[in-house]
């Protein structure tokens, strides 16, 4: 794993955007991960250890999460800003290589290959970009969201979000953790304290605290509703349906049985309306499934190693 940064440009200023990074730099087949609301590019870990052999794997902090920048202008966490900065990661890890460019020049060198894996706020931002003109990713995997998000788990998500949280040790970490991401399905004890170990950073005096900025979730539902228009269940929830329609890329979705973000109802309507979409249920697990074991991890392989 290698740790790297960039500067992207917002409304007021430019912001620093980390990623970790897997496998072969020159692959040209890459794999982008994107997580959810208040976690962060270290939860992509298992997946992208298990995918390094195979493609180059680029996992993303969102801004105000993990290693990228806090914004000083909270209004700026919309979607907006997460597409400006999702694009410009695509425009870096598809740049060509110094070492290689007359190769590629000369039409000696693949074209890179662009995938994408979104969890949750992934997926959305996933989403909004593939269903844009000329969009580069060619395979899409949506890790429990989709074209419908019900207003009561908006609610419930952006009510998770903890201010001034703060923990004396990682035992206290670990139980936290277990207990606001229980949906995760059932996990080893060294997945749950990898999950811990990454969700806090320690200041100088020894407390831990959270690594998102907790005003993240100030403007969860606007920012989703900026990005698209408005839809005949908009009373009932989030729909994006319009986007779903405009998505032209193969898609994987998955789900947790017991989610709440993606209900089953809805996968079936994606399904019907793009019958060539590929779904996979994993029982016992709500929102999100962890990726983090065989039986989930597998079908991201397959899907994604096809020619």
């Amino acid at each position: 794993m290698r740790q790297h940064y960039f500067f992207s440009l917002g409304e007021t200023g430019f912001h620093r955007i980390a990623y970790t990074e897997w496998g072969d730099h020159d692959n040209p087949h890459v794999v982008v991960c994107v997580h959810g609301l208040a976690r962060n590019s270290r939860d992509f870990d298992f997946l992208a250890q298990a995918l390094a052999s195979d493609c180059r794997v680029v996992c993303m902090d969102v801004v105000g999460r993990g290693d990228s920048d806090w914004l000083d202008t909270k209004s700026e966490y919309a979607f907006s800003t997460y597409l400006s900065d999702a694009a410009a990661m695509l425009a870096r890890v598809t740049a060509p290589l110094a070492g290689n460019w007359l190769d590629r020049l000369r039409g000696k060198v693949e074209p890179p290959k662009i995938d994408w894996v979104g969890t949750s706020m992934g997926g959305l931002i996933g989403m909004f970009l593939a269903a844009k003109r000329n969009a580069p990713i060619r395979r899409l995997v949506l890790n429990d969201v989709g074209a419908f998000i019900p207003w009561g788990a908006l609610v419930r998500m952006k009510g998770s979000i903890t201010r001034g949280r703060r923990f004396s040790n990682l035992e206290e970490v670990e139980a936290y953790v277990r207990k606001v991401c229980d949906t995760f399905g059932p996990l080893t004890d060294a997945q749950w304290k990898h999950l811990a170990v990454h969700s806090v950073a320690q200041e100088e005096k020894g407390d831990y605290v959270l690594r998102y900025d907790p005003a993240i979730g100030e403007a969860v539902h606007g920012s989703i509703d900026s990005e698209m228009p408005i839809g005949p269940n908009v009373l009932r929830g989030v729909d994006l349906w319009n986007i779903w329609g405009r998505l032209k890329c193969p898609t994987l979705v998955l789900r947790g049985a017991e989610s709440d973000v993606l209900v089953a109802s809805t996968v079936k309507e994606m399904r019907q309306r793009r019958p060539d979409t590929v779904s996979v249920e994993f029982e016992g697990v709500g929102h999100v499934p962890a990726l983090m074991s065989e039986d989930q991890i597998a079908p991201i392989r397959q899907f994604l190693l096809q020619p």
